[in-house]
């Protein structure tokens, strides 16, 4: 995985956190599951990056 591509989805997981918990702090169940989504979107893209990599004889971190 590009290293420029494990930080757009390093990042976007971290988002989804943030958007998690200020959704359950305010209440807020639509922000909460949005932020739930973003996380496992980043944690999909990660899981398809890595399989790229060994598909490639890469090594996956």
């Amino acid at each position: 995985m590009s290293t420029e591509d494990k930080m757009k989805n390093n990042a976007d997981l971290a988002k989804g956190k943030i958007k998690e918990g200020i959704g359950r702090a305010t209440n807020d169940k639509g922000l909460e599951g949005e932020g739930k989504l973003d996380q496992g979107s980043a944690a999909t893209k990660n899981k398809v990056e890595d399989a790229k990599d060994a598909a490639k004889g890469g090594f996956a971190d």
